[in-house]
Formats: structure tokens, C-alpha cells, sequence
């Protein structure tokens, strides 16, 4: 079976620090292939900057990479998806072996829906862009993925730091948060 790692997220909008975990990934994960998967919507929010489609169209044009997919299952979805639900439905054709998640979710990782669930079922690959604490005591299995970007979604749109995200996608980035 192919083995593969999940890497979800809003991607509201995907810039140059997703670009580093998915090379780090790819690097340091026995895996077979990556598959990113845009949000719908984050279930810890209640509402994107940018449309589902956008930040899709974003990820398929930047992400390319033969051992990249980028999956519209869950913006398939019309609605909101848990991650474990994400999981679950990946695992029916591939070896789901990792979780991609950024160290800034670690603290809230026990408020997901089924997280005893996920946590049987996964290795956690954990990016961390810079010197965050996070405690890993309640995961099973969890792997480190250090990458050097200390950029945010948030830090993109709030400052329009263009310069972070792909040149492939500046000038769509800039009408949508302008």
C-alpha cells in the first residue's frame, strides 16, 4: 500500500513556510507520496479571507511536486471536516502513517474531535518555524519537522507580506487581501 503523510490547513493563504514543511517532509517521512488538503473550513473558525476555490487553485498551482498531491476532498465537502473524518477517508486507499500539523496546534490537539482516535492512528510530524515550546506528553508517536520560516498566514494577511508567498500566485494573494 502507499504510504503517505496528510498535510491540512486553511491555507488562507499558502506561502513560503508551507512550501519548507513540505520539503522537510518529503525529506525526512518514509513516505510515498504527501497529500495537502485545503479546508473547506477550519472547524475552529468560522470563516476564511479567501474563497474554498481560491486557496485550492492556490495550492494545486504552487504544490506541484511529483510525490505532491493536493486533494479537494474536503472543500468537495461543502462544509466543515474534522480531521479525523480527513483520516479515515484517506486510509480506505493508502497506508495513512502521518499527520502534518504546525507545533501552535499541539496545546489544543485533545479539543479535536476524536483525538484518542487520530492519536491511535497517526504519527504526528510537527513543523515548528521557530523556538516554540509545545508538549508532546499526550501523543503516542510524533516526529519533529524544524523548518526556517517565521511567516504566518495571519502575518501575510494582516501586513500583506507578499514577498512570502509564491511568485506564482502574488498577484492573485494581493487582490484577495488588499
Amino acid at each position: 500500500m502507499i504510504k503517505v503523510a496528510i498535510f491540512g490547513g486553511s491555507f488562507d493563504p499558502p506561502h513560503i513556510g508551507h512550501h519548507k514543511i513540505i520539503e522537510k517532509a518529503l525529506e525526512l517521512l518514509d513516505i510515498d507520496k504527501l497529500i495537502v488538503v485545503p479546508a473547506y473550513l477550519n472547524p475552529f473558525k468560522h470563516s476564511s479571507h479567501a474563497t474554498p476555490a481560491d486557496r485550492l487553485h492556490w495550492c494545486k498551482k504552487i504544490f506541484a511536486h511529483p510525490k505532491v498531491e493536493v486533494s479537494s476532498y474536503e472543500i468537495d465537502q461543502h462544509k466543515s471536516i474534522v480531521s479525523a473524518h480527513t483520516i479515515a477517508h484517506f486510509k480506505a486507499f493508502y497506508e495513512v502513517n502521518y499527520f502534518i500539523i504546525g507545533a501552535d496546534n499541539v496545546a489544543s490537539l485533545d479539543k479535536w474531535y476524536n483525538f484518542e482516535w487520530i492519536n491511535e492512528h497517526i504519527t504526528w510530524a510537527i513543523a515548528h518555524r521557530d523556538a516554540i515550546d509545545f508538549d508532546t506528553s499526550t501523543l503516542r508517536e510524533w516526529v519533529d519537522l524544524p523548518i526556517q520560516a517565521n511567516i504566518s498566514s495571519t502575518m501575510i494577511r494582516s501586513a500583506l507580506l507578499i514577498d512570502h508567498v509564491d511568485h506564482r500566485i502574488k498577484d492573485e494573494i494581493t487582490k484577495v487581501y488588499r
